[in-house]
């Protein structure tokens, strides 16, 4: 990955690959990552086996960690693989994490969900609190993957890739600054939203921001929509928002006095 990296990847996800001493030759050791992650922005990756549910992640988030899958993808599937494992995890999210202004993005997104949380708990209807909490769920989902998994960025000689979905992907990495398919376009907040995606495909779509200060930016605007309403109709298409994500903002008092341990 390195090459790619060196090539299309953006500044500071190259700063953070040398400040946590990645090593290509074998997977890392997660306490050993957290040394040398913890003291650039106090973030720390939280071992997980498997799926977490929306709000867990995103509390997780605002908790300054960061779920980490410990399962290894095969050889053969280091040019893609739709879900998240370790390498994607690691390689593609941790070295980000060593940045204040990105991290400090990551934490304000986490708080945009206890935001949700408290929205749909103030609806007495039941079937409006579902259907608004999951228009909200759906529209947090898209802003995160088309910025966190697969946003680029104006960086010095050009676009470059910051989004953890291109980064640990040399297929994909390559195909969406090269390929003459893919449409980048500058980031709209409105159309961000209502945009569906397909994870089991390149992506033919990317949006670009101006900087990580942008990036905050864009959080800050989307807490404000969903304070207005604006997030409680997006349309329709994917995420399929699962009844687990649903439930786990539901019952988010649960989880917030739930203690964060990394394994």
């Amino acid at each position: 990955m390195e090459p790619y990296w060196q090539r299309y990847a953006n500044s500071r996800f190259l700063d953070g690959i040398s400040a946590l001493h990645l090593s290509p030759l074998h997977v890392p050791k997660l306490a050993s990552i957290n040394q040398r992650l913890k003291p650039f922005t106090g973030f720390e990756a939280k071992a997980v086996s498997g799926y977490v549910p929306a709000f867990v992640f995103f509390d997780c988030l605002r908790n300054r960690q960061f779920p980490t899958t410990v399962t290894i993808r095969r050889a053969d599937q280091l040019d893609y693989l739709p879900e998240p494992d370790i390498f994607h995890d690691v390689a593609g999210h941790v070295p980000m994490h060593t940045d204040r202004e990105f991290a400090d993005t990551l934490v304000h997104f986490g708080e945009c969900a206890h935001r949700a949380a408290e929205l749909a708990a103030s609806i007495r209807d039941k079937r409006k609190r579902a259907a608004i909490l999951t228009s909200v769920i759906k529209a947090m989902a898209r802003f995160f993957w088309f910025t966190i998994e697969f946003g680029l960025m104006k960086d010095r000689g050009g676009l470059r890739a910051y989004g953890s979905g291109l980064l640990s992907s040399h297929g994909e990495l390559e195909h969406a600054l090269d390929s003459p398919k893919v449409q980048r376009s500058p980031i709209q907040l409105e159309w961000v939203i209502h945009q569906g995606f397909a994870i089991d495909h390149y992506q033919p779509l990317l949006f670009v921001v101006d900087s990580f200060d942008h990036l905050y930016g864009l959080v800050q605007q989307l807490e404000r929509w969903m304070k207005e309403g604006r997030l409680n109709e997006v349309a329709p298409g994917e995420p399929t928002v699962k009844e687990a994500d649903l439930m786990s903002f539901l019952a988010r008092d649960d989880h917030a006095k739930r203690p964060h341990r990394v394994r």
